[in-house]
């Protein structure tokens, strides 16, 4: 069960082969849970999963599936604010059996308000930190449960924002500097449970998020001079560290927070 496996074409000397047709992982008979998974990052977890064969749930704070442009129709759909404790605890209450869960859900500007309000830096933490918490608690004995080889997984989203000031969005940057602590706590005091926990710290990826930096050189460029690859990252170049981290290659691993930069917090 999530087995990696390896394409017969990466021992031919000096042949490039692309990441899909390197490694690859078989997730059938697993159930994940991907929050957020309507679009953006989420959507591209949520694909790769699927493709390993992965029963995936996904949620959104639209009412149904066919209300998004993206097509996640044929995936279980559920609404869910985070922010909403009653509506995480029915969530979970409902799911009967979970093997991964990816937080991903999250946003900026929650309302479109400034987030240097006080109520709106509080509302970004309660979406982007505590909604993540409050999901993996709720999840908890379900994960623990998990036959998954490796344990049951945890996967949070940290930011570049978790290290580096980025001052347009304090709540959110404070939220996911959370993050990378949260998963550590939660990785120490769950590790004989049966649960690793980890988290990704995402570089500049093309997302809904992100549209607004694109062709504005004053965000873009000083983002691009500083990321050495010197492109956008995609939820394709996201998605392979998630469900890597998921699996049981990467059984002795927890508590850490991969960076998937392009470099960027390598300068």
């Amino acid at each position: 069960m999530a087995a990696p496996t390896g394409g017969p074409a990466e021992a031919e000397a000096g042949k490039a082969v692309s990441t899909e047709t390197r490694v690859s992982f078989d997730y059938s008979g697993t159930r994940v849970l991907v929050t957020g998974g309507s679009n953006g990052i989420g959507r591209g977890i949520v694909a790769a999963f699927a493709d390993a064969g992965a029963h995936v749930i996904v949620t959104g704070r639209k009412p149904i599936a066919t209300d998004y442009d993206t097509d996640i129709g044929a995936f279980e759909y559920h609404q869910l604010e985070v922010s909403d404790a009653a509506q995480v605890e029915a969530l979970a209450a409902g799911l009967g059996q979970l093997d991964v869960l990816v937080n991903n859900a999250g946003a900026t500007f929650p309302g479109g308000r400034d987030e240097w309000e006080p109520d709106a830096f509080e509302e970004a933490l309660r979406i982007n930190l505590v909604g993540a918490f409050r999901m993996a608690q709720a999840c908890k004995s379900m994960l623990s449960a998990s036959g998954l080889a490796g344990g049951g997984s945890i996967i949070n989203f940290a930011s570049m924002s978790s290290y580096f000031a980025v001052p347009m969005v304090p709540g959110y940057g404070a939220a996911k500097a959370g993050v990378v602590q949260m998963t550590k706590n939660l990785a120490v005091s769950w590790v004989n449970e049966n649960i690793r926990v980890n988290a990704i710290a995402p570089g500049l990826i093309e997302s809904n998020m992100t549209s607004a930096m694109r062709g504005i050189e004053a965000l873009e460029k000083p983002q691009m001079d500083r990321t050495p690859m010197g492109r956008w990252g995609t939820p394709r170049d996201i998605a392979p560290a998630v469900l890597f981290l998921a699996s049981p290659a990467a059984a002795y691993i927890t508590g850490q927070t991969l960076a998937v930069d392009g470099g960027y917090t390598a300068g």
